[in-house]
């Protein structure tokens, strides 16, 4: 049975509204959460960007769902601080936890005043912080000398199973990579023939464990409401690679999107006053074989999305799974 859970995105909303968001979404049926993992925001209209792991430990306590984050180690963060921050909130919730890890953007990144280094280096840098994680979690102590380093590091509190750590990608050839260590995928919404090519990929490398998917979408009793909240809050989102990866601040992605026509948004988020219409889509996807889908409304107001996707949507898709 595919997991539906609650994105929480912190460059959207505040951290205090975004708990009482995801404790709302556990009352209203949702069955899990993730937490996106930003030092800026992807547009100055957004407004926000809480440290994540602090908000990690308050939204655990709150509810009694899983949870994940989606993580870059390497620059802004050492591997060794996130094995700790891992390995704290595993023992603290045990089964309740998971990582996932990726090589990041230059707008979060470029605040330690180190270069933004090419995507090459990047994954490697990733993977030698794969590494110096899953050693300090199964309680080695490491040292490391390569595109980190680590001078004998150890954790002295883990939890009994290490949480899982997940590969993100968004392109095939990342997706067959991360099949090399990852326990398992995530990805973002994309037309269901790249997602199909994406996860066949993975798994003929080899690729373990649950494949999870992030969708965006903005839902409003009118069509044109869920148009403007897409618009106005996400048409900053919508650039494939590099773009995304290389420019570094919120005021560069708001020049560079101002003009940005609807049609580019509703490639990359789906949106609809139509229930019905997220059904479909949201069935789509289930047929990937997906599991578990965090459903990411892109408005800063999310009370009214969570109550109607929990009455509405997630009972039809329970049913037809």
């Amino acid at each position: 049975m595919t997991v539906f859970g609650f994105h929480a995105s912190h460059e959207q909303i505040h951290p205090s509204r975004l708990l009482e968001a995801v404790v709302h979404a556990e009352r209203a049926g949702f069955d899990a959460a993730m937490s996106s993992d930003h030092f800026s925001p992807w547009s100055t209209r957004q407004g926000q960007s809480g440290f994540a792991w602090s908000w990690l430990g308050a939204a655990l306590q709150a509810t009694g769902l899983p949870f994940g984050v989606v993580n870059a180690p390497g620059q802004r963060y050492h591997p060794a601080i996130i094995a700790q921050a891992i390995g704290t909130l595993g023992a603290m919730y045990p089964g309740r936890f998971w990582a996932a890890l990726g090589t990041g953007e230059a707008s979060n990144e470029h605040i330690t005043g180190d270069g933004w280094p090419r995507k090459d280096v990047r994954t490697a840098r990733l993977r030698e912080c794969v590494e110096v994680i899953r050693a300090l979690l199964a309680g080695e102590e490491v040292s490391h000398d390569g595109l980190v380093r680590v001078d004998r590091a150890k954790l002295w509190t883990r939890p009994e199973e290490p949480p899982a750590l997940i590969g993100a990608a968004v392109s095939v050839a990342t997706a067959r990579w991360c099949a090399e260590w990852a326990d398992g995928l995530i990805t973002v919404n994309a037309p269901t023939a790249h997602l199909r090519e994406m996860i066949d990929a993975y798994r003929d490398a080899g690729g373990r464990g649950p494949v999870h998917l992030q969708v965006h979408v903005s839902w409003a009793p009118e069509q044109a409401e869920a148009e403007a909240i897409a618009y106005e809050q996400w048409r900053s989102n919508v650039f494939p690679p590099p773009v995304c990866w290389d420019l570094d601040t919120a005021e560069h992605f708001d020049v560079v999107s101002e003009r940005m026509p609807m049609e580019k948004v509703t490639e990359v988020v789906n949106v609809s006053a139509d229930l019905g219409r997220h059904v479909g889509w949201l069935e789509e996807y289930l047929s990937l074989g997906v599991d578990q889908i965090a459903l990411h409304h892109v408005g800063q107001e999310q009370r009214a999305f969570i109550d109607t996707f929990g009455a509405e949507v997630l009972p039809k898709l329970r049913a037809a799974g």
